[in-house]
């Protein structure tokens, strides 16, 4: 199966869950990424506000920020991503492609031993990742190599094996149902 086969797939399978499911499913992930040491021992998280069928992390994003965590998004410019924080969910606006992003006021975050949130499509159990295309996740990692990573997701989104190249950088973990 192709990338683009496999992302068509996996869009389709995503598609299909009601919202509930989506909340049901995201709660159940949430926790388990509350249990992990390398969550509870961050100082700082880079997280992402979830998109379309995205695994809900904005309770996880609340609760690290009731915890005294710093809390980081992304924002695309110019092809390029980069992470701010916020002090709130609130301090944020529509951006790329209509996901939110941080506000123009947010600071940059440069904290090189955050913990990263990786979205994506599917994963593979070496914790190889297959993202939207856009490579954003890919080239940020390339500039900051120091992150511990930790993608969750749905069952259906684990596959067998994923091809990689050398610009792909697998997660460190991945946490699915």
């Amino acid at each position: 199966m192709t990338k683009q086969q496999l992302r068509r797939l996996i869009r389709q399978q995503k598609e299909a869950l009601p919202e509930s499911e989506i909340i049901r499913r995201s709660r159940i992930l949430v926790s388990r990424l509350e249990k992990e040491p390398a969550y509870r021992q961050a100082i700082a998280i880079y997280g992402y506000y979830p998109f379309n069928q995205e695994v809900r992390l904005l309770p996880l994003l609340k609760a690290a920020l009731a915890q005294g965590k710093r809390v980081a998004l992304p924002r695309v410019a110019n092809g390029q991503m980069r992470f701010f924080f916020i002090d709130s969910l609130a301090d944020t606006v529509p951006g790329y492609r209509g996901i939110r992003e941080p506000a123009p006021f947010c600071p940059p975050a440069e904290d090189p031993t955050a913990l990263v949130i990786l979205p994506g499509l599917a994963f593979d159990h070496s914790g190889n990742r297959l993202g939207y295309g856009g490579g954003f996740y890919d080239r940020f990692l390339s500039r900051e190599t120091e992150h511990p990573t930790i993608a969750l997701c749905y069952d259906f989104q684990m596959v067998e094996h994923l091809e990689t190249n050398q610009f792909d950088h697998p997660a460190d973990r991945v946490l699915w149902e």
